[in-house]
């Protein structure tokens, strides 16, 4: 081959090198859960500056394995490699400073367990425009949450991990004043209950009662019956589409809940609250979102994968202008959108009856 077809011969742009984290990151991933499922980072808090050879012996890994293994975790900026020893990155280190690496290891394992081999059905989900990556998880039925019945123990994997991922954004629900002047929050799809413990150890003079599914309320009375917390935090079963909501509330909670149902069944949501409350009474909508422009925030575009693959045929991040727009239908008066201000896209719809 002479130099003049040399030069013609295609190939790709220096450029595509900013391409190589989306291209191989579902590799990279795989770097951060094996580091967690071996137990690296814990091993590098206990004793940094360990040689590859001392972590292949604390590990019971070879040599070869825990090179590869080493050599990945330092190209992601998770652990530092100082001559020939090791330890963790001052972002790893964060984690174990302020009490939070259970709850970061809780959100890999959700994403190792639960999230990541629907999500490689999500071209057929797009395609088929529904959550294809559901066919991971035995049953017959057509959201994630009816299928975990069939497997009880993924099912407890699951209600830990979305605690720890309620946990990660609740600190944003107690900091705000989306509840001054509230008596009595009807938490909508509550769960385990890990928000009614948030907001009842925050805001002392609350009371809250948990709106769930039966087998769900049956986890979140063990949690609240733990905490001696049980006079402030009522659980009430029923289903948040067909069931009577509790009367005397003042605020309806959604949590984390809009993500999971279509437009229409939000709408719906949004009716029901309106017809609980009183005159005055308040509709706080806690989520992460879209910006309303569209174009991200990064980690609402990448989540969205997993509620495009697999949760309910419907489950999407919405953008807050849909929720104003939605509340305003139900004949809420007052309807705005308050930023979280934090790492993740959370925030709140607050509106008032």
């Amino acid at each position: 081959m002479d130099a003049k077809a040399r030069a013609t011969e295609p190939g790709l742009p220096d450029s595509a090198a900013g391409l190589v984290p989306a291209l191989f990151g579902h590799a990279a991933f795989q770097h951060l859960n094996a580091a967690c499922e071996l137990g690296l980072h814990e091993l590098l808090h206990e004793c940094p500056d360990l040689t590859a050879g001392e972590i292949a012996e604390r590990l019971a890994l070879g040599e070869r394995a825990v090179g590869i293994l080493v050599l990945g975790t330092t190209a992601l900026n998770l652990t530092i490699r100082a001559g020939d020893r090791y330890r963790n990155e001052a972002v790893i280190e964060d984690l174990f400073g302020s009490g939070s690496w259970e709850i970061f290891r809780n959100l890999v394992e959700f994403e190792a367990r639960i999230a990541y081999l629907s999500h490689s059905d999500y071209v057929e989900s797009l395609r088929s425009g529904t959550n294809a990556g559901l066919r991971w998880f035995p049953g017959t039925e057509p959201d994630l949450y009816h299928r975990l019945e069939n497997t009880p123990a993924l099912m407890e994997v699951f209600y830990r991990c979305m605690n720890s991922w309620s946990r990660v954004a609740n600190s944003i629900l107690t900091r705000s004043d989306w509840f001054d002047g509230c008596h009595h929050v009807l938490d909508v799809g509550g769960g385990e209950g890990v928000n009614a413990l948030a907001l009842a150890r925050a805001f002392p003079a609350l009371t809250i009662t948990i709106l769930d599914l039966e087998g769900v309320v049956a986890i979140a009375r063990r949690s609240v019956d733990q905490t001696g917390l049980g006079q402030r935090i009522r659980t009430v079963a029923g289903d948040m589409f067909t069931g009577s909501y509790p009367k005397g509330c003042d605020c309806v909670l959604l949590a984390n809940q809009i993500v999971i149902w279509s437009a229409a069944d939000n709408r719906r949501l949004m009716d029901r609250a309106y017809e609980a409350l009183p005159f005055g009474g308040r509709l706080v909508i806690f989520n992460e979102f879209i910006n309303d422009t569209l174009d991200g925030p990064l980690y609402a575009a990448l989540d969205n994968v997993y509620f495009a693959t697999l949760p309910t045929p419907h489950s999407q991040i919405y953008p807050a202008r849909d929720c104003v727009a939605w509340a305003q239908a139900a004949g809420f008066r007052q309807a705005g959108w308050f930023p979280g201000h934090s790492w993740t896209p959370h925030g709140a719809v607050v509106a008032v009856k």
